[in-house]
């Protein structure tokens, strides 16, 4: 039990670090990935402002259907990645700065990232 506290420990100091760089603005939102077992959650936060401009999920409708039991892996992560920015251009967002929440960039953090790039977003 302790060292499952120490992980999560861990990424929150590291995501502390990483949130003191990097901040949202209008021309360029910090685009917010937040990983749990079976889902990944996704936002696009203008920081100077204060509001969410996109927002899903991978339980959200768009998404759903299009993965049915592929919502916690990396298919999963790439299709929202996809849809996300899908997402962001009908919002005339082009540009994002990356903010991985302390999550090491590897497996469902880069599917998606991925995925956001090929669709159309600069990081």
């Amino acid at each position: 039990m302790m060292k499952k506290w120490i992980k999560i420990e861990g990424r929150e100091r590291r995501h502390k670090m990483i949130r003191r760089k990097i901040v949202g603005t209008k021309e360029r939102p910090r685009l917010s990935v937040r990983r749990s077992l079976n889902h990944m959650y996704v936002q696009i936060i203008d920081d100077v402002a204060g509001k969410t401009l996109v927002a899903m999920s991978t339980m959200s409708p768009e998404v759903r259907d299009k993965s049915k039991a592929d919502s916690g892996n990396v298919k999963g992560a790439a299709l929202l990645g996809a849809v996300v920015a899908e997402s962001c251009k009908k919002n005339g967002v082009s540009k994002v700065v990356f903010d991985r929440a302390g999550y090491l960039y590897h497996g469902r953090v880069k599917a998606l990232a991925e995925a956001a790039r090929k669709g159309g977003l600069q990081f």
